[in-house]
């Protein structure tokens, strides 16, 4: 039986199983948020938003430390383990060059976010090569343009809507979460769950941020580096990342669309302590967070494994191989997703393999 053939009951069933399924949802938000994003400005500018809304949200681990502060011990001793889970700014070196640099970024229009660490200014105006995950971001409507053109990446086959897998109940619920960040469910039916999930997932705060014309942290550097006469590099195309999500059986993304719904108001709280993390530079404790939001549902693995190697670890080694000529000639300032910095399939200890020296600096 196929995806599609599945009933929409058997699908929620099974979406109350996943635990994972937020996990690896919230994670897509750190690496393919910059193409969703292109994508949903012929949306969001319909949307015709005028004021931008404050964001809301809660920092779960501080609600977690006076609630059981054992396991909040225990997270932290999790995080602890991870290769270079602390710093999102890293110098890079090879003897007889000049010195590179390497920032983990989130793809959000947040002003703290967009600040910078404090040492990453200098070195993004001594750098002469502006790297990001796809330079395609510097053209909104020549990217969303090349999207379109590619609609088997993200809308329905054969006139297929998201209504003919939902039920009435979960319909209601994506209808209401679509339109209160001004998007009719109607202008969107056609895609795919995962690009639905990606409007669903992001804080009203970001769209208004977004309509009003903000840029997020990744583009807003591209767009820096070409007014400043850098030279601007993309290490994937859109389409490529697009496909890598895309790759990703379409039973699991129904089931993170299934499980996002569900989260109602508490994804904002994961999203703000994710920020919260990041800006402390806290990388390692990001996976161990999302993990412990889901953890009171099953603790069977319902693909992010999959999700986790398709969509951050082999992107992690294609990033590598494509960065390390361009790193070689030194003056680099390689901006890409915080979670790929992190871990033994990390871009700091894959570029560490390549043979140079990485270390905080931050």
């Amino acid at each position: 039986m196929t995806a599609f053939a599945r009933p929409a009951r058997d699908l929620r069933n099974l979406a109350t199983k996943a635990a994972d399924g937020a996990l690896w949802l919230i994670a897509l938000l750190h690496v393919v948020l910059a193409a969703c994003l292109i994508t949903a400005l012929l949306f969001v500018s319909d949307a015709g938003a005028t004021e931008v809304e404050a964001c809301g949200g809660e920092n779960v681990l501080t609600a977690l430390g006076k609630s059981d502060p054992a396991k909040l011990a225990s997270l932290e001793a999790e995080a602890a383990a991870v290769p270079n889970g602390k710093g999102i700014f890293w110098k890079v070196e090879k003897d007889g060059i000049a010195p590179s640099w390497l920032l983990g970024t989130m793809h959000v229009t947040d002003p703290r976010v967009l600040a910078l660490p404090a040492e990453a200014p200098a070195a993004f105006a001594a750098a002469s090569t502006v790297i990001v995950e796809s330079d395609e971001i510097i053209d909104e409507k020549k990217s969303a343009a090349a999207i379109l053109m590619r609609p088997d990446l993200t809308m329905f086959p054969d006139n297929k809507t998201i209504a003919d897998f939902l039920t009435p109940e979960d319909q209601k619920r994506l209808e209401s979460g679509l339109k209160q960040r001004g998007i009719p469910l109607t202008l969107v039916a056609r895609m795919k769950p995962w690009m639905i999930a990606s409007f669903v997932a992001l804080p009203a705060c970001e769209i208004s941020r977004k309509a009003a014309g903000a840029s997020f942290l990744d583009k807003k550097l591209a767009e820096d580096a070409v007014n400043q006469g850098k030279t601007l590099k993309g290490l994937e195309s859109l389409i490529e990342q697009l496909s890598a999500m895309d790759s990703l059986p379409t039973e699991m993304h129904l089931q993170a669309l299934i499980e996002t719904l569900a989260l109602g108001k508490a994804i904002d709280d994961v999203l703000a302590t994710t920020t919260d993390l990041y800006l402390a530079g806290d990388t390692g404790m990001i996976m161990p967070m999302m993990k412990s939001v889901s953890e009171t549902a099953s603790s069977q693995d319902f693909g992010y494994a999959d999700f986790e190697q398709r969509i951050i670890i082999d992107r992690n080694k294609t990033m590598a191989t494509r960065a390390e000529p361009i790193l070689k000639d030194g003056g680099a300032f390689m901006a890409v997703g915080a979670l790929h910095l992190p871990g033994k399939e990390g871009l700091v200890e894959l570029l560490r393999a390549k043979g140079f020296t990485v270390t905080r600096a931050d």
